[in-house]
């Protein structure tokens, strides 16, 4: 009699077997179907975001860029009449007409050329309210995208116009690296929204990587421009001793850069080196795959914000910030979103959406963007040509535009730094004679250089105060290479209420108008935290190193003021 070898146990044993088999191949189908609906790899949370895609990344730059376009253009509300306005010091309506007269009188495509501005296009007989008005809507519209998020290329190209405009007759004022930094930044934003949609997650149009990249160029340059400018130029940053001095005589210290000015030599050499790997080294990691770009981006936006705490450098660190951010993927910016929120949910739907199955069919709007993106990208590249040149030769300039819009341009900072801090302060006296041993001369105070020793340095980054800025670099110049310092002398003994209204303190409030003012030229030094002299309240140390500019006063300063084409200043009547 056949007797089953395996018997009644090895049945049950085949049956418990199969039975797991069965779950197993369940469970496989389970997770293969989640994969398919959620777009979420094997073992991965349905509701976490995959890597690759930038949906929050596009928010959070559009957002950054409008911050700082709203920082740029309140400045600019609340500076420019004083500055470039119809009696400002270097009024815009005097520098477009040289323009005009430059490019044979007319107002054409010569002159929109050589200054691209929409002023061209107003009525100049009422150029402050012009110039308010182009900030006025530049802040509104960056409000709009900062609270919202929400942007598109009208929007984008306007806030971009409108900047322009500004900055090509802001003139001396707005000489500063960051402007054209700003202006290129803004515009590869353009690139990054569709043309009309408002939305934060439009379906229709995925950010591109093409323009995602383009900021990671830009980050790329900025830091190697600053650091190489650094190595090519002063002995301090090769020998380690920059960090030094830096904190003490940079343009507009702040109270931390008091106390970090005395950290001990070797985190002033520790502090120089980490520039050095961060603005030479640290960039290349783009280049490396996901990882190390998110390495690149968390320590350049970590250097950054290092600096803020240091030093009043205007936005300019909160601008170098933006493209740092295009490093960061949705999987890795996604914890700045809320959970459940529009925005990261729409996130999740797409990527589910694209992984549950092909994409829908190629459009005729898919198909322009993509020429859109790919022009782009010819575009950077071509005129990144001679900025990598720049970048290369050993006359390497900076802070340079090659090319009149600002598209794409060479960066750099503090190439050569200073050893010894100096101050130009005005004073004003009553006395008719100004070489009267008993003339009294009251100092005029600015909103945020460095002027009475008792005051504390302010607090003011991301805003900027472009007086003061200009006056730190006419400290270490003459007079006559700054004749803009004469000109405020002359508003000054008129009591200019214009220019007054760029300073802190104005000695004769309500009092007649000095008869002279003078520059004064002082050594300025911080004071050593826990000596006599910070007990007594100083935080500088001055010394007199001697005159800046002789005294002068309103008659004196005719013929000088008529020869510059300057209105020259109201003599009081009751002035004997």
């Amino acid at each position: 009699m056949a007797v089953n070898s395996e018997g009644p146990q090895s049945s049950v044993r085949r049956r418990r077997v199969d039975g797991r088999k069965t779950q197993t191949d369940s469970a496989d189908t389970c997770e293969h179907g989640a994969e398919s609906r959620t777009g979420t790899k094997t073992g991965q949370r349905p509701d976490s975001l995959q890597t690759g895609t930038y949906w929050l990344t596009r928010i959070v730059l559009l957002r950054s860029v409008a911050f700082i376009y709203l920082v740029a253009f309140s400045v600019a509300f609340n500076q420019n009449k004083q500055l470039i306005g119809e009696h400002g010091l270097m009024p815009c309506k005097s520098y477009l007409n040289s323009v005009k007269r430059f490019v044979g009188g007319k107002i054409g495509m010569a002159a929109l050329a050589y200054t691209p501005s929409v002023l061209w296009f107003l009525d100049w007989d009422d150029i402050d309210a012009n110039l308010d008005g182009i900030a006025l809507v530049g802040m509104a519209l960056s409000t709009f995208v900062l609270v919202t998020g929400m942007a598109n290329m009208v929007i984008m190209a306007t806030l971009w116009v409108l900047y322009h405009s500004l900055v090509n007759v802001g003139q001396l004022w707005y000489s500063f690296g960051w402007e054209s930094q700003l202006l290129e930044t803004a515009f590869l934003a353009i690139f990054l929204c569709p043309v009309w949609t408002l939305s934060q997650v439009p379906r229709s149009c995925p950010p591109s990587l093409i323009c995602i990249w383009t900021f990671r160029w830009l980050i790329v340059r900025i830091m190697l421009g600053a650091g190489l400018i650094k190595i090519r130029g002063d002995k301090c940053w090769r020998d380690l001793t920059c960090m030094d001095y830096h904190y003490e005589t940079q343009p507009v210290p702040n109270p931390m850069s008091y106390y970090m000015h005395r950290s001990p030599w070797w985190f002033h050499r520790f502090e120089t080196l980490s520039n050095h790997f961060i603005e030479l080294i640290v960039p290349f990691f783009t280049f490396l795959g996901r990882r190390m770009c998110l390495f690149n981006g968390a320590i350049q936006i970590l250097f950054q914000v290092v600096l803020i705490v240091s030093g009043n450098l205007s936005f300019l660190n909160w601008l170098t910030i933006v493209p740092s951010l295009a490093c960061f993927d949705d999987a890795s910016l996604g914890v700045l979103f809320r959970s459940g929120g529009g925005a990261k949910n729409a996130v999740l739907k797409i990527q589910s959406e694209d992984a549950a199955g092909p994409g829908k069919s190629l459009t005729y709007g898919m198909m322009m963007r993509r020429v859109v993106n790919i022009s782009l990208a010819v575009l950077i590249g071509y005129l990144s040509v001679p900025v990598v040149m720049n970048l290369l030769s050993s006359r390497q300039v900076m802070n340079t535009s090659f090319d009149p819009l600002r598209i794409v341009n060479t960066y750099g900072a503090f190439g050569s730094i200073t050893k010894e801090r100096t101050e130009v302060i005005f004073q004003g006296t009553l006395s008719p004679d100004p070489k009267d041993p008993e003339a009294v001369w009251e100092e005029y105070q600015f909103l945020c250089k460095p002027g009475d020793v008792y005051r504390r340095p302010c607090l003011i980054s991301p805003y900027h105060y472009r007086l003061d800025w200009l006056m730190w670099f006419a400290a270490f110049q003459t007079y006559e290479q700054s004749e803009w310092v004469i000109h405020i002398a002359g508003r000054l003994l008129s009591n200019d209420s214009v220019v007054l209204s760029l300073l802190d303190h104005n000695p004769f409030q309500g009092r007649d108008p000095p008869r002279w003012v003078r520059g004064e030229h002082f050594r300025y030094k911080f004071s050593q935290p826990g000596s006599t002299s910070a007990a007594e309240g100083k935080w500088w140390l001055r010394k007199r190193i001697g005159a800046y500019f002789p005294a002068v006063n309103l008659e004196g300063l005719r013929g000088y003021f008529q020869s510059r084409n300057w209105p020259h200043p109201h003599i009081p009547q009751n002035r004997n």
